[in-house]
């Protein structure tokens, strides 16, 4: 069985996708709740509060994260099988459709698209005899390793959609709970892991695509800094 998914994931290259989808929604989790967590802040400072509620903060943050975490799934599983069922007819225009009988083509060049298709050889001497290549019907009713891949791929790829915005929203959240009523501090806190998690992202994109780590980490971190200097001028 392990076998069998790790042969669906090299086929799809799942884990470079799902590696980029997991990266860019946590981050988008993260940038969101940072927000979130800016204008309570910035409503502490305005009217000289020492402190506010936790559990208004945690039910509006995890509010924000459920949010994202059903749309990234639901978004993402239908686009991707979308996607699929537009692969999966054109594959079945290009086999079902093809005349392999007719002088007018050269069936070994038609025959080596669909086995670049179905990642599976034909045989050719159905082809020297000129025979049909399959019954239309079978043909239709028949998965391919292909199929049964990119099924397993779509579900991956909507989990890690899904899930790492939610966690990306939960985890600045984390000072919050230790605590009934935030304060100053506990908001600095939240903050600083924010950052952390930011600069640990940036050496993690800097290893896997081999470029400079400080780069990437710098890059990340102007986007978050943009974010606080945006919502500081707004609800100020």
């Amino acid at each position: 069985m392990l076998d069998k998914l790790r042969t669906y994931a090299r086929i799809t290259k799942l884990w470079a996708i799902a590696r980029r989808y997991f990266v860019n929604n946590f981050y988008d989790g993260m940038l969101t709740v940072l927000g979130i967590l800016l204008g309570f802040f910035i409503v502490i400072i305005k009217e000289n509060q020492i402190s506010v509620d936790s559990n208004l903060i945690i039910l509006t943050g995890i509010g924000s994260s459920i949010s994202m975490f059903i749309s990234g799934i639901s978004g993402s599983y239908l686009s991707e099988r979308a996607e699929q069922r537009k692969l999966k007819i054109e594959l079945d225009k290009a086999m079902a459709l093809k005349d392999f009988s007719s002088d007018e083509i050269n069936p070994f060049l038609e025959l080596n698209e669909i086995e670049k298709a179905m990642l599976t050889k034909i045989k050719k001497r159905r082809l020297l005899r000129k025979e049909p290549l399959t019954d239309n019907n079978n043909l239709k009713n028949t998965k391919t390793i292909q199929d049964k891949a990119e099924r397993f791929a779509t579900i991956i790829v909507a989990l890690v959609n899904g899930s790492s915005p939610f966690l990306g929203g939960i985890v600045p959240l984390i000072p919050f709970f230790l605590v009934s009523t935030a304060g100053f501090m506990t908001f600095i806190s939240s903050f600083i892991i924010i950052l952390i998690c930011i600069i640990l992202l940036g050496v993690f994109l800097g290893a896997i695509s081999k470029e400079s780590i400080i780069k990437n980490i710098f890059q990340m971190v102007i986007a978050f800094l943009i974010t606080i200097v945006i919502s500081l001028l707004l609800l100020r």
